[in-house]
């Protein structure tokens, strides 16, 4: 009972902390601001791949990556879904990256707020999965406010949704080709890394070498790596020591952080009617959430009622 608690706490300390990372990340790559996003991106797949070696030849995981890496190959669908996701998750970053350099800090925690719901809408299409009244309110309020967002700026806020589907379609990606978080980040950053040099050798012809840099500026994109890992291998951790339940609770911890970086640090606008979209994606996730919670204790009474009449039969 005693290691089943401690791993629980771990579990939380572990996806607890993904989310703190993630959601001061926006201050990490405001300190790189001087270098464009497309840059940035290929140096963080660059050495997340050198950190993910490193790490793996460290730790003496490489052989078990390496053979988890031939299964997936030796599979086309599964090797085609791994490359899919890559890309998305490139997306992904670049879109964040691109979002912080250009004081779009407030719209990028709006899509990682509105992430849960789009996985919901994904989930329904994809996994079949159900949603009862109060889930389908919940996507109708979240829809609602991003419709109103639109309105009120006069254009789509690509930025947030892009966040939001790319990081949704890549979670489903990994939920239907399971692959373990040590091999996901080095395959993925792998398949990534010859775009990420041969964008930074050919295609980047305005930019500073980077021996010419400042050092505290190389120190940040090599450590672009680190940022990106950890909380990835955290994340990875926790989740498998905790309920789903918990996950997505302890999920909007980043996107509030990032909101409140980009109120109180970043100086970004916030006015009235922000606040009301935002405060219909709020009501919307507090209803998801209120749902999910009451379905899954409803399911874990009737569990332990049926436990109780087997014990009693036997």
């Amino acid at each position: 009972m005693e290691q089943k608690q401690s791993q629980y706490v771990m579990g939380v300390l572990a996806a607890g902390l993904s989310y703190l990372i993630w959601g001061f990340l926006p201050l990490y790559w405001k300190a790189v601001g001087t270098v464009p996003a497309g840059e940035v991106l290929a140096h963080r797949i660059i050495w997340s791949l050198v950190f993910m070696i490193f790490l793996l030849l460290l730790l003496g995981k490489w052989k078990v990556v390496a053979a988890e890496i031939k299964a997936i190959c030796r599979h086309k669908k599964q090797a085609a879904g791994v490359i899919i996701a890559s890309v998305l998750i490139s997306i992904n970053w670049l879109i964040y990256i691109f979002a912080v350099e250009s004081n779009h800090v407030v719209e990028a925690s709006l899509g990682y707020y509105i992430n849960p719901l789009f996985n919901v809408f994904l989930a329904t299409f994809f996994l079949k999965e159900r949603l009862n009244k109060a889930e389908w309110l919940s996507v109708a309020i979240a829809a609602a406010g991003v419709l109103w967002l639109t309105v009120y700026y006069g254009s789509f806020p690509w930025a947030a949704l892009t966040l939001a589907a790319t990081f949704g379609v890549y979670g489903l990606i990994k939920k239907k080709i399971p692959v373990g978080a040590w091999t996901g980040l080095t395959l993925e950053t792998f398949i990534m890394a010859s775009f990420a040099l041969i964008f930074l050798f050919f295609f980047n012809s305005g930019a500073v070498p980077l021996a010419e840099e400042q050092l505290s500026t190389v120190l940040l994109l090599m450590g672009a790596g680190v940022v990106t890992a950890v909380p990835l291998l955290l994340f990875a951790a926790g989740t498998k020591r905790i309920s789903f339940t918990l996950v997505g609770f302890l999920q909007y911890i980043a996107p509030t952080i990032m909101l409140l970086l980009g109120l109180f640090v970043f100086h970004e606008p916030f006015d009235a009617s922000q606040l009301f979209a935002f405060s219909l994606i709020w009501v919307a996730l507090i209803i998801f959430s209120w749902s999910r919670s009451r379905d899954m204790l409803a399911r874990r009474t009737g569990e332990g009622k049926l436990d109780a009449r087997k014990k009693l039969q036997a």
